[in-house]
C-alpha cells in the first residue's frame, strides 16, 4: 500500500507491505469553520464566564492575547478577528491590545510570519510583540515562587496588563504530555532563568515526561505551578487535523478548558500501540515544524513506544531552515558521537545550556535502537552537517528525497523486518496500551 507521509510544505509517497501498522489521527470533519467553532468557544467556555461578560464586568482597559509562534501551526488568520471583535466590542480600545508571540526560548518571529500567520489586516492594525527571554528590560519578577523553587520571571507585556488571555495549539507533546495551555506560560513567556527546572536533566530523565501523560508529569506541574502565579484571566485551546484545519475549539478557565482539551486530543491522537515492530517510518510532521533539525528531534521520540528495542527508526524532515539556533548546533557539534559524555556533563553540572533539553531527548532514541539505528534522511543538511548529528544522516539531493526513502524501506522489507507509519510524525503519538488504558 502507498502512504503519504508529510514532508516539507508537501508530502511523499512511499510503498509499504499491506500489513504494515500504520497510526493517524481520527479528528472527523466539522461543518463548522473555524471562525465559528471559536466564536462558540467564547460564548460557552468551560469553568468561566464568557470572554465579553468578563471583560465588562471587570471595566478592562488593556488585553494581551498570548499567541504561539511559527513552530505551531495554528491558522490564526482564520479566526483571530474574531477573538478581536470580540475584545473591542466589550469596550477596549484597539490601540490598548497587544498580540504577544510566545516564542520562548526560539527565535523572534519575521515579518513575513507574521503576515502568513495573522494575516495583513492584523498586522497593519495591532501592536504585534515577540517574547525575548534574552531581554531584562523586557522581564519582570513576580512574588511567588515555582512548584521546583525557580524565581518566576515574565514577559512585563503580559504581567502589566489589566488582562490576560493565553491561546495555543493542543497536540501530544513528548516532554510534557500535551502542548497548549499552561505551556504558553512556561515556558513561552519566561526567562531562561525561570525554564531551568522545567527544561532540567531530571525533569527529562523522568519516566513520566512522555507523550499524552501528564499525571506525575514534573514539566507539566512545573509550567502549571508558574501559570497559576501568572493568573491568565481566560484561555483558548485550539485542536487542527493533519491538513492544520481547526477541528475544535475550547476556551475558559486555563485549567478546565486544557484538561477538557487533553482529553479530547487523547482520545484521537494518541492511538495504542498495537504491536512493537522491527521499522518504524516517521515523518518530522511537515512544515513548520519539519523546518529546523531541532524540531524534528519530536518525530524520532514520539515513535519510540511502537519500535522494537534495537530496532530502526526511519525518520525524515526538510530542515529548510538549517539545523536550530547556534547554541544548540554548537552544543550537537561539541558532542557529535559523544552523546553519552554529553549525558554524564548535564548530570554532574548544575549548568543549563540553552536548548540541551532536545539534545537529551533525542539520546532516548539513541539509548532505544542505537545510533546506526536512528536513520534521519533529509535534503535540507549536507552529508557532512549529518555526521555532526548523532544519527545516521543520509542527504538526499532535492527532488530525490522520495526515491531514497523508498530506497531505504525496501531494503528493509525485504530483510523480513515489520514495518509500523507514522503520517504525521509528533502529531499522532502512539501510546502504550497502560498508558491509554489509564486515559480511557
Amino acid at each position: 500500500m502507498q502512504v503519504n507521509i508529510q514532508y516539507n510544505n508537501s508530502h511523499i509517497d512511499i510503498r509499504v507491505p499491506d500489513d504494515a501498522i500504520v497510526y493517524r489521527t481520527s479528528y472527523k470533519e466539522t461543518e463548522n469553520d473555524a471562525r465559528k467553532l471559536v466564536q462558540n468557544a467564547l460564548k460557552n467556555p468551560v469553568g468561566s464566564s464568557p470572554l465579553s461578560e468578563m471583560l465588562r464586568k471587570s471595566g478592562v482597559r488593556s488585553v494581551v492575547i498570548v499567541v504561539s509562534d511559527i513552530t505551531r501551526p495554528v491558522p490564526y488568520a482564520d479566526f483571530l478577528d474574531i477573538v478581536l471583535e470580540e475584545i473591542e466590542d466589550s469596550g477596549v480600545p484597539r490601540d490598548n491590545i497587544i498580540l504577544l508571540i510566545a516564542t520562548g526560548m526560539h527565535r523572534p518571529s519575521t515579518a513575513d510570519e507574521r503576515e502568513h500567520m495573522f494575516g495583513s489586516e492584523v498586522c497593519e492594525r495591532y501592536r504585534i510583540i515577540d517574547h525575548r527571554a534574552d531581554k531584562g528590560d523586557e522581564l519582570v519578577t513576580i512574588g511567588k515562587r515555582s512548584r521546583a523553587g525557580r524565581l518566576i520571571e515574565l514577559n512585563r507585556y503580559f504581567v502589566e496588563a489589566d488582562f490576560r488571555i493565553i491561546t495555543g495549539l493542543v497536540e501530544p507533546h513528548f516532554m510534557a504530555g500535551f502542548s497548549g495551555g499552561r505551556k504558553a506560560i512556561c515556558p513561552g513567556l519566561c526567562s531562561l532563568e525561570t525554564v531551568k527546572a522545567f527544561h532540567s536533566f531530571s525533569f527529562l530523565d523522568n519516566s513520566k515526561a512522555r507523550n499524552g501523560n501528564v499525571e506525575g508529569n514534573p514539566l507539566h506541574y512545573e509550567a502549571l505551578s508558574i501559570a497559576r502565579e501568572a493568573d491568565a484571566h481566560f484561555c483558548i485551546n485550539i485542536v487542527v487535523d493533519r491538513k492544520h484545519r481547526v477541528v475544535e475549539a475550547v476556551a475558559g478557565d486555563l485549567e478546565a478548558s486544557h484538561n477538557t482539551t487533553c482529553r479530547l486530543v487523547s482520545k484521537h491522537a494518541c492511538p495504542a500501540v498495537e504491536q512493537e515492530m522491527d521499522v518504524v517510518l516517521t515523518s518530522s510532521g511537515g512544515l513548520p515544524l519539519d523546518a529546523i533539525f531541532y524540531q524534528c528531534v519530536k518525530g524520532m521520540v514520539s515513535c519510540l513506544p511502537a519500535v522494537k528495542k534495537g530496532g530502526v527508526v526511519v525518520s525524515i524532515g526538510s530542515c529548510s531552515e538549517g539545523i536550530g539556533s547556534s547554541e544548540y548546533q554548537k552544543l550537537m557539534y561539541e558532542y557529535s558521537g559523544r552523546w553519552r559524555k554529553f549525558l554524564g556533563h548535564i548530570q554532574s553540572h548544575g549548568n543549563i545550556i540553552k536548548d540541551q533539553w532536545q539534545f537529551q531527548m533525542q539520546t532516548k532514541v539513541l539509548r532505544h535502537v542505537g545510533n546506526d539505528n536512528l536513520i534521519f534522511v533529509t535534503d535540507g543538511l549536507s552529508a557532512s552537517d549529518l555526521t555532526r548529528l548523532n544519527v545516521n544522516g543520509i542527504h538526499a539531493s532535492e527532488g530525490c528525497i522520495r526515491q531514497r526513502v523508498q530506497e531505504l524501506m525496501d531494503g528493509l522489507i525485504n530483510e523480513g523486518r515489520s514495518v509500523a507509519v507514522i503520517p504525521e510524525g509528533p502529531y499522532c503519538t502512539p501510546i502504550t496500551k497502560s498508558l491509554r488504558a489509564d486515559m480511557a
